[in-house]
């Protein structure tokens, strides 16, 4: 299992993976999550994706997209303030420079056995890791994210606990949450699982 960074280039091999990861993001947010998401031909995107993000994602030993997250800088156009900006306290998010925005984050837990000590399948450790050394990378120290209060419970098991920017509100049938989650060396040593490997074409330096 290794964590890689991608665009959408027009690399073959770039394109492959970006098409597997939309299949994965259909079947868990259309499928197993439920949730409103527009799915075309068994492959889910939107416009966010037109705005040339950078992806992490991890593959497993065969290749095979095990999970995904999108980022795009915070003072740009992001999910959290224009698809929901009812979960931030005042509307507004104090973006800057060294914020990034994660946004559709999944992991295909389905298709592992391997769970960590603390219950969490490692897939989801690596990507959290290889999230925070990307960023970290990058001289980003910030990581503004929009999620539910399950996977809130989840990044406090994995010891990466989130600061609330708001109150959680009701979006759909999903009680969603805002908040922030630091990039920097603490948390990436919390959080990496046992066996780490990462090829994200950064170099690696600090964002304090």
């Amino acid at each position: 299992m290794r964590a890689i960074a991608i665009t959408a280039d027009k690399t073959a091999a770039s394109q492959q993976l970006l098409k597997e990861m939309h299949r994965l993001r259909a079947r868990v947010f259309g499928g197993r999550l439920g949730w409103d998401v527009e799915i075309v031909e068994g492959s889910e995107s939107d416009h966010f994706d037109d705005l040339n993000p950078v992806y992490i994602l991890v593959l497993g030993d065969g290749g095979a997209v095990l999970g995904c997250a999108r980022l795009l800088p915070a003072t740009g156009p992001t999910m959290l303030v224009d698809a929901f900006p009812q979960l931030l306290a005042d509307g507004r998010l104090d973006a800057h420079p060294r914020m990034i925005e994660s946004s559709r984050f999944c992991v295909d837990t389905g298709a592992l056995e391997a769970m960590t000590a603390r219950g969490l399948h490692r897939a989801t450790l690596t990507l959290f890791a290889a999230i925070i050394e990307w960023s970290i990378g990058e001289g980003y120290r910030d990581i503004v994210t929009a999620t539910d209060v399950r996977f809130e419970r989840l990044l406090v098991r994995a010891r990466w606990p989130m600061r609330r920017l708001g109150e959680p509100q009701m979006i759909g049938e999903t009680l969603s949450v805002a908040g922030t989650l630091p990039a920097d060396e603490v948390s990436f040593a919390m959080v990496r699982p046992p066996g780490y490997r990462s090829e994200l074409g950064v170099t690696r330096r600090s964002a304090a």
